[in-house]
């Protein structure tokens, strides 16, 4: 476990990790009904401090950023940095779709509407880089992938963008944070970044 290798480093580190479908983006849990939930310590030794930068649902996947680097949490988090997702929807996707998502939609945010910012948002034709999880049987309907690329990070808010437009996500995954990116990385795996 690469994680366990920098435990005893002195430096800030700086990690990426494909969070698993079905896991927590955190390393302890400290909540009695939480306990039968699948943490990123299952497969990665915390270094003392070290953080996620940022999160991902427990029904979503991909690249997650760790750190024991607070200024580069909060860098990362920012407004500044895109963070690129590739979606797969249940249904198919019109160009009307893409408009309005690319546009900003209004999204339930802690109760009160909220209008997301523009974002990319296009039609992914290849979905060779990603991979492969069973998510349902064909026979229950067209599946389309698109990519959508947003600026802020609202609880649920690329789910929420897709519903909105009439097109449930059935599966989600962060390919790019900034300029760090999934590349061809397997669930689990761990690798060092510089910054």
């Amino acid at each position: 476990m690469l994680c366990n290798l920098l435990v005893n480093m002195k430096e800030h580190r700086y990690l990426k990790i494909y969070k698993p479908y079905g896991y927590l983006s955190q390393f302890v849990n400290h909540q009695n009904k939480r306990k039968s939930k699948k943490l990123l310590g299952a497969f990665c030794d915390a270094a003392e401090g070290i953080m996620a930068v940022g999160r991902l649902d427990e029904k979503s996947e991909g690249l997650l950023l760790l750190t024991t680097d607070g200024k580069f949490s909060n860098y990362i988090t920012s407004s500044a940095i895109e963070k690129e997702y590739h979606v797969m929807v249940d249904g198919i996707i019109t160009p009307e779709i893409i408009t309005k998502l690319s546009n900003g939609v209004e999204i339930s945010v802690n109760g009160s509407l909220y209008k997301t910012k523009s974002c990319k948002a296009e039609i992914l034709e290849d979905t060779s880089h990603i991979v492969e999880r069973f998510v349902r049987d064909e026979r229950h309907g067209i599946t389309t992938w698109l990519s959508i690329t947003i600026t802020e990070g609202k609880f649920r808010q690329v789910r929420k963008m897709t519903a909105k437009v009439g097109l449930p996500t059935l599966r989600l995954v962060r390919v790019r944070i900034g300029e760090y990116r999934l590349d061809k990385m397997k669930p689990a795996e761990v690798l060092p970044i510089s910054y």
